[in-house]
């Protein structure tokens, strides 16, 4: 029997025939990458209002008698690993990664249909788990988001009891469902792209979001075992993490653990972590900002081997994280080599988005005015990165206010902006309407002047030596009254930022049915997604026949077309031929 290609395989076993296979128990991509948007968006929103609070005990302190300082810290806690895994990930790599891979790739749908909707309830049950904690006894967890033991599971913390279990058992969970995502994801790129589809025809996005769940894959299981290590220490008292010690001035059973050994698991996924949730940011935003400047990427194959660098040394950059544990100086000297190393290829990748821009019939759309908004907090976050990459300034500006700004720079703001630049720029893709452009360009100058009105100032205070995580500052000698000052300027800019969010919240379900119908190709984009039959695609995305590939992503602007783009679908005309033999 002759073996047919996975993209030439007609698979009709999960065409939906009732509303709960179409909507609910769905198979279809597109389906599935919006139940993770809406749950990744809904659970982010918890994050904001937990951040919110947060900054009105630190601008207001003793103000809001419902705020104390156990509460406080939960709020840390909860705020930091929903952002980070429960939206950022998701939305990323669940929301964007599920929509577009087949689409961008000319596939029908996942390779593994039914894994892909598992995948997808599995991270709504880790979802409920970790807002259970909520509503038990001692509520969620208050040990930080990094969960560093012996405190996390000790008495005396908040949350100590049930709350970090609840943590523990959300984040194995969320692990479970990102491996059956990840899995699926990979093999989709390898084995399903249509004719044509080379690997250096695939979009900058495809190669971010393939990068980073390869790096997922190998470093969750990092997070995995010391998530399940901590539960045993908790749970029936071993001592992975746990060294002899004394609590409440009674000796406990624990004995031989190593709480640092937790710490260096933690960060070998934590720091790939930042860029699981960074490269597909990166190859989003590169298409963007090339279809809405109406000119190809500058240095494509250096672009893709820039994300493939940066995937690579992100594993071994993670304890620069740890330099205040007491480790080797040989160490610290290795790290902040490697973590200099790792800006190379990113600072590439930042010249080349600024040089596809240079001369190029930019369009100031919303999606492009994210996408330029996050090549300036990308820099900053990341310059102020190279300070915090050196051991001896880190020491003293480690437990400040300095890491929170940067950190939010980086990992906060600047996936966000891209995140919102592409929820504009595929908007009509997804639900085949327009969004209102006044109405987004708003939101656009609200969330970028108002988060560099809450960064900036926590920059300075953080040089100031302003520590981080403490519930009121109290009267400490080396900080001016002038920090207080800054700190209440601080929570007011958050709390208007907060609350501008609800102008994207009201675009974009107000548009889903009072929008403009949006035009087939509404940007003049080259990429795939946009050139299928119908708008939002069907099932099965391309009807009887997969589309053939001729080209790359980025033929905008070529000398001599009818139009300023030419699809990848579109066959090389004679006059190309002819110009390509004389090159």
């Amino acid at each position: 029997m002759q073996h047919t290609a996975i993209a030439d395989q007609i698979d009709t076993m999960h065409d939906p025939d009732t509303f709960i296979t179409k909507y609910v128990w769905s198979q279809d991509h597109k389906v599935i990458a919006i139940q993770y948007g809406l749950t990744a968006v809904f659970v982010g929103l918890v994050a904001l209002v937990l951040s919110a609070l947060m900054r009105l005990q630190l601008g207001f302190p003793d103000s809001f008698d419902f705020i104390d300082p156990n509460s406080y810290l939960q709020f840390v806690t909860m705020h930091g690993m929903i952002m980070v895994i429960y939206l950022l990930t998701a939305l990323l790599l669940g929301g964007f990664g599920n929509y577009l891979i087949p689409l961008m790739i000319g596939a029908r749908d996942m390779v593994f249909p039914y894994m892909n909707m598992l995948s997808y309830w599995t991270y709504l049950l880790s979802v409920i788990v970790l807002l259970a904690s909520f509503f038990v006894p001692g509520g969620p967890t208050g040990a930080g988001w990094t969960l560093y033991p012996p405190q996390a599971i000790l008495q005396g913390t908040p949350g100590y009891d049930w709350g970090i279990i609840l943590m523990l058992a959300s984040l194995a969970i969320f692990i479970i469902a990102f491996t059956m995502g990840g899995l699926n994801y990979v093999t989709t790129v390898l084995q399903a792209r249509t004719h044509g589809m080379t690997l250096m025809r695939m979009p900058l996005t495809i190669w971010g979001i393939f990068t980073a769940t390869v790096l997922g894959l190998l470093a969750f299981p990092a997070l995995l075992v010391s998530a399940i290590m901590m539960m045993l220490d908790k749970v029936i008292g071993t001592s992975f993490f746990m060294p002899a010690l004394v609590s409440m001035g009674e000796s406990l059973d624990y004995t031989g653990g190593s709480p640092v050994l937790f710490q260096h698991l933690f960060w070998f996924f934590g720091h790939p972590e930042v860029y699981i949730v960074a490269l597909p940011a990166f190859g989003m935003v590169s298409d963007v900002l090339a279809t809405h400047a109406r000119k190809n990427i500058f240095g494509y194959r250096m672009m893709v081997w820039a994300i493939v660098a940066i995937g690579g040394l992100s594993f071994v950059v993670w304890a620069h994280h740890m330099y205040v544990s007491g480790m080797h100086p040989a160490f610290g000297f290795f790290f902040a080599t490697t973590t200099l190393i790792i800006a190379v290829p990113t600072a590439i990748k930042v010249y080349n988005w600024v040089l596809t821009l240079w001369r190029g019939n930019i369009h100031f759309t919303v999606p492009m005015l994210f996408a330029i908004g996050f090549i300036f907090t990308f820099t900053h976050g990341g310059l102020t990165g190279l300070f915090l990459g050196n051991v001896t300034i880190d020491l003293p500006l480690s437990d400040t206010y300095f890491v929170v700004a940067h950190f939010h720079m980086v990992m906060g703001v600047s996936p966000i902006m891209v995140l919102f630049a592409a929820i504009y720029h595929w908007y009509p893709l997804i639900t085949g309407r327009m969004f209102s452009d006044t109405l987004g360009k708003a939101h656009f100058w609200f969330t970028f002047l108002g988060t560099y009105a809450i960064y900036l100032p926590m920059h300075y205070i953080g040089v100031l030596g302003v520590p981080r995580r403490y519930f009121a500052m109290g009267d400490t000698d080396f900080i001016p009254e002038s920090a207080q000052t800054l700190n209440a300027s601080i929570t007011i800019s958050a709390l208007i930022v907060g609350l501008s969010q609800l102008i994207f919240l009201y675009n974009i379900f107000w548009s889903l049915r009072y929008g403009e119908k949006a035009a087939h190709n509404p940007w003049g984009a080259t990429s795939l997604e946009w050139q299928t039959k119908d708008v939002p695609p069907h099932h099965g995305n391309w009807g009887d026949k997969l589309p053939q590939v001729y080209r790359w992503a980025y033929d905008f602007s070529v000398p001599g077309a009818k139009e300023d783009f030419i699809p990848q679908n579109h066959p090389v005309s004679p006059e190309e031929h002819t110009a390509g033999e004389a090159s």
